[in-house]
Order: structure tokens, then sequence, then C-alpha cells
């Protein structure tokens, strides 16, 4: 009876820890046990893992008397998922003397079928990355999951569809010797064995192509609206964050929908992180995740499920949206602890979530754009319906938004009814999106420019700090008046002086203006929050 030792990992949070997998052996009734807080997913890996070996031709753990103990490490973390199973598996057999590999430097993920294939688990790119860091050469995982790990250059990744094909790739065969034991260059030179499984490179950075995206949506296909149109061109250029109201059926969700292919394309980094996020969160559809990713979550989500949270913290909807949009549709039908949450990742770009087990700060650094009626009916203020709210239902309705989340949404635009004979004419054939998209990226690489020497790394207007307003806001003297006088007339807090600022460079960029100028600040002006919205 004998000892082994391979490795895996985990996700905790939206990083990742390595797990040391140790197995020991010795003499006893047949018993199966394993130590370190595992949870439920793990304590059951001894049956998985059991039918797996046995299906792969290989003696079960539970056809011998003997005692088996496997350890996790560190034993203070909680151990969570199936994700153990490949390497506890290759920790018995080691033990057991039944294969033979040096597992130094590689790293075993994966969940086990009965029959030994593998299935595919969460999590896999922050691991990686974290394995990659902590030295290991080598990652073996499942099939499913090889293209996203590849992501990360530098390490050697192997896509498996079953054990077997793992052990035939790991296994060493002593040739011409008699000797039970091992050396050094056996492992080095005396094999006799196939590399059944191919090593996975993904093609460099500067080669990966993004796919033209198909236009659902275009803003040439909402008509009229143009001062909305033009909002959500300048919400997109510097990352703001934007309210429309409206009646119903004036275009508001049509517009939103059309936000996110206006919206400059992700770097390498940032498609790196938000894959990363969407991997640990279980959402990831496709191996990468190439565009800003949009979340739409229904008016009745819960608390939880927008912001985060559960005994062991995970991320909730407003950091799935982190790097893109959070839609908010019917924004004050949420519950108003749902809104009032939104404080802090609106200021700050992150969210922090405390629980009885841990606490644990996510990323949120998204563009809020939220809709709504004016009042419940929809028809407050309309000209052409009256409304029928009694007022203390208009009140509660108004109330739902309280003035510190007001304050915090930069743009707030009011989308009216149609004229009928606009809704009438021919369709514009000439796509808007495209031409709108190309200004943004024009504005944002003038942003990524005035950044570059500051410490820390902002990308747009929306996250400079007062101390970066002052020192490259560039406002012209008469604008810097205009902006004073009409702070006092409408009685802005500090907070709100500083986004008009922000705003209004942000238009300044859209013109290819060095400086911000007065009919800049004018325009900021204007998408102020009106009383009743």
């Amino acid at each position: 009876m004998s000892f082994a030792k391979t490795y895996s990992a985990q996700t905790v949070g939206l990083g990742a820890r390595i797990i040391d997998i140790e197995v020991d052996l010795s003499k006893g009734l047949n018993s199966f046990s394993t130590v370190g807080l595992p949870d439920k997913a793990v304590e059951e890996s001894k049956d998985r893992v059991s039918a797996s070996i046995k299906n792969c031709g290989y003696t079960s753990p539970k056809s011998q008397n003997q005692k088996v103990v496997v350890a996790l490490a560190p034993a203070d973390i909680k151990k969570e998922g199936p994700a153990f199973d490949v390497a506890i598996s290759l920790a018995y057999l080691l033990a057991n003397q039944e294969i033979k590999f040096d597992p130094k430097e590689k790293l075993f993920l994966g969940e086990l079928s009965l029959d030994g294939k593998l299935r595919k688990i969460n999590g896999v790119l922050p691991i990686v990355a974290e394995a990659k860091a902590k030295g290991f050469k080598e990652v073996f995982l499942p099939k499913e999951n090889a293209n996203e790990a590849a992501l990360i250059s530098g390490i050697d990744v192997y896509g498996a569809e079953n054990l077997k094909e793992i052990i035939d790739h790991l296994n060493i065969k002593i040739v011409n010797t008699k000797s039970a034991s091992f050396t050094e260059n056996d492992f080095k030179n005396k094999t006799e064995g196939k590399n059944t499984i191919k090593k996975l490179q993904l093609q460099p950075k500067t080669e990966i192509i993004l796919e033209d995206e198909e236009l659902l949506m275009d803003f040439s296909e909402i008509k009229g609206q143009e001062n909305a149109k033009r909002g959500l061109e300048i919400a997109a250029a510097g990352a703001h964050n934007i309210a429309m109201y409206g009646p119903p059926g004036t275009g508001k969700t049509m517009l939103a929908k059309a936000f996110s292919y206006i919206l400059p394309p992700l770097s390498f980094d940032e498609i790196l992180e938000i894959t990363s996020i969407h991997s640990v969160a279980g959402t990831l559809k496709k191996d990468i995740i190439l565009k800003p990713p949009v979340r739409s979550p229904h008016h009745t989500s819960s608390y939880v499920s927008v912001v985060g949270g559960g005994s062991i913290p995970k991320p909730g909807e407003v950091t799935l949206a982190h790097g893109g949009v959070l839609f908010l549709d019917e924004f004050p039908e949420f519950d108003k602890k749902v809104i009032e949450s939104l404080r802090e990742p609106l200021e700050e770009g992150e969210i922090s979530i405390s629980r009885a087990k841990g606490t644990q700060t996510f990323p949120a650094n998204f563009i809020l754009i939220a809709a709504m009626n004016p009042c419940p009916c929809g028809n407050f203020g309309s000209k052409n319906k009256e409304c029928i709210c009694k007022p203390t239902d208009l009140l509660r309705y108004q109330r739902k938004v309280s003035g510190p989340i007001i304050d915090r949404i930069d743009m707030w635009v009011e989308v009216s009814q149609i004229n009928y004979d606009k809704l009438g004419e021919k369709e514009n054939l000439q796509k808007e999106s495209p031409k709108i998209k190309d200004r943004v990226i024009k504005a944002r690489e003038i942003q990524k420019k005035r950044f570059s020497d500051l410490k820390k790394k902002i990308k747009t207007n929306s996250e400079m700090e007062a101390k970066d307003i002052n020192k490259l806001a560039n406002l012209e003297d008469k604008a810097k008046e205009v902006l004073n006088s009409s702070a006092k007339k409408l009685n802005l807090s500090a907070r709100a002086y500083h986004r008009v600022i922000k705003l209004g460079r942000t238009i300044a960029d859209l013109e290819n203006s060095e400086n911000i100028k007065t009919n800049h600040i004018l325009e900021a002006l204007q998408y102020r929050p009106k009383q009743n919205y």
C-alpha cells in the first residue's frame, strides 16, 4: 500500500485556488473517506471515481479490502463541486501502483461519469490562469472546456473525452528492465506509449478575429426619437448611465436593444475578464465572449439574483453585466431594495458582498439603461390620453426611484409619442448603427489616449474622479460660467455637477473638440432629470 499526490483546483469567488489531492492506502476493511471540508458533491465523488476506474479496466477501490483516505488541502477551504474527480482517480491509481507517471507541474480537472467520460465544468478560465501563475506546465480537462482554457497562453492544454485517454497519455511502461523502481531517466526516456491527447493551442491574440455581427436591431428601424438616439450615442461614447422615460409603446425597449450594436469591441484583456466571470457563474454559452454582454433581468428578479450573494457569495446580474450593459425595463417596478442596491456599483464600478461565510468584491462596471413609464398607467403628461392614476399611486410610483439613484444616472431622456404619419413612412434601407458605432469608437480612442498616463487605469470619461476632471477636462472659462450659473438655478449636487462636466467632455470628444465649450455644457445640462422625470 502506498501514498500519492496530484493537483487540482477550484474557484473561490472570481479567482481560483490550487488544491492538493493526497491519497493514502492502508490495510483494513474496505472504506473510502474524504477529508478537507468537502461538500456533498465532493463526498459523492467516491462512487463516481470507483465506477470510472472499474470501467476503464483498472481495479475499483470498492473491490479490495483496504482503507482509502483522500485528503484535499488546504483543509480550511470549503471544497465544492465535482471538478476533483479526475485528480482523485489518478492519485488513487498512482498510490495503488497501477499506473506510473510524474504528477509534478500537471493539473487535473473534470467531473467523471460512471463510464469514465469527462463532463464539462465551470470556472476553467480563472483556474488555468492561476495554474500558470503557480508554475504549472500542463493542464488536463474535459474536451468541452479546452478552447476556453487555451485562451491562457504559456501553459499546455489537453482536452480529453474520458479518463482512459488521460491514463494512456501519462502512463509510463518500463521497457527492458525487471526493476519496479523508477528513476528520473525512466520518466524521460524509457517510455512505451503514445501521446493520445492532442495539445490545444489557441491562435495568437493578434489573430483573434471578431466575426461581423448580424444587426438584429438597427437604429434606422426605430422611427423618430432622434433625441433618444443622440442620447444613446453619447452614453455609448463615454460609458454613461442613461434613463429613458415616456408613455408605453414609444420604442424605449427597441432603443435599448439597438444600443448594444453601437458599443466598441472588447480588448483581449476585457475578453478574458468577462469570459472568466461568466465561466465561474456557469452562464458561458460559447467558449469565449467576444462582444459586450447585455443582461436584462425581469422586474420581479430578487435582490440576491441582481446584486449577488448566497451563503457563499456568488456574482449576480450586476457582475454578469460587467464590461457591457445592464438593461432594467420597467425600472420603478423593481423592488426598492434592488434599486437602492445599485448605488455602490454605479458609483464605484464594483460591489462588495458580505455574508457569514465570507466577503467577496465583484467587478460591476457596466452601462445602466433604465426604461420607465412616467406613471403606473403610463399617460402622465400625455397630450393624447388622460392619466387615470390616483395622486397617491403617482407619488408612490415616483418615490420608488430615490434621489441618490437619480443623481447617479448621467442622462435622462424623454421618449415621447410618435406622429402616426412618421410611422407610415417607408423603411430606411441605410443602416444607422454602423455609422454611430464608428463615431463611438473614435471618441473612445480619444479617451484612451487622454487617460494613458494615469496611474489608475480608466478608459472612459464616466470613470473620471474629481481630481481627474480638474486636470483633464479642459473646460473653457465661458463654459464654466454657464455651468456654475446653471448649477445654482438647478440646485445641482457636487456629484451631479461633476457628471455634467464628464458628459460635456464626451460630447466634445464626439465632435473631436479639445476643449469643452459652452454648447457642450448646455447639451449636457439638457440631460439632467426634470421634475417627475
